[in-house]
């Protein structure tokens, strides 16, 4: 015996609860699209997305005799009453060398400022290759009314880059930064 069609008053729930399902789905992928994107472009280098490494890893990297230039720019964004350059506009070292640059920071306002930099290379094929080891990037900087500070960078370009075609022939290599007031900057 076969059994009966459900009614159309069940088939309406079913349609309404996988149309809320689908819409729950869609907000949770809306909000984990953030830290999933910066997952992966700190995995893979997209879009110049610098590498993080430790202490022990860069160890591990042997500097070759290519020569590479980088080159240091800085930028604020509008609102933020900061000074903020490179000391030096450029760099030259060899591949898998390890380094350190230094930046300039002045708060130019009579009350605290809390802010964030944000960063990436060019050309974009390199981020995969370039490894900070310790920036002030990877954490929110705190200016005091007037103060200035001096604010290292230590990196190394991985010779990893020297095999992939997209990448080897890179001369220069630009890290850029821009900084920008962190929410709540001024609680």
């Amino acid at each position: 015996m076969a059994s009966a069609p459900p009614s159309h008053a069940a088939r309406n729930r079913r349609v309404a609860t996988l149309a809320a399902l689908g819409g729950l789905a869609m907000l949770g992928l809306g909000y984990a699209s953030v830290p999933l994107y910066r997952l992966f472009c700190q995995a893979t280098g997209f879009n110049g997305t610098t590498q993080r490494a430790t202490a022990a890893q860069a160890d591990r990297v042997h500097a070759v005799a290519q020569p590479i230039t980088i080159r240091f720019d800085a930028n604020v964004a509008p609102g933020l009453k900061w000074i903020f350059r490179p000391e030096q506009v450029s760099q030259d070292g060899r591949i898998g060398e390890r380094k350190i640059a230094y930046f300039y920071a002045r708060n130019l306002t009579d009350h605290a400022i809390t802010g964030r930099a944000v960063f990436n290379v060019t050309p974009e094929q390199t981020g995969a290759y370039f490894h900070k080891i310790q920036c002030f990037c990877f954490s929110e900087q705190r200016l005091e009314a007037g103060q200035e500070v001096r604010m290292p960078v230590i990196y190394y370009v991985d010779p990893a880059m020297l095999q992939d075609a997209d990448a080897r022939s890179t001369p220069v290599i630009t890290l850029s930064y821009t900084f920008m007031e962190a929410a709540g900057s001024r609680k």
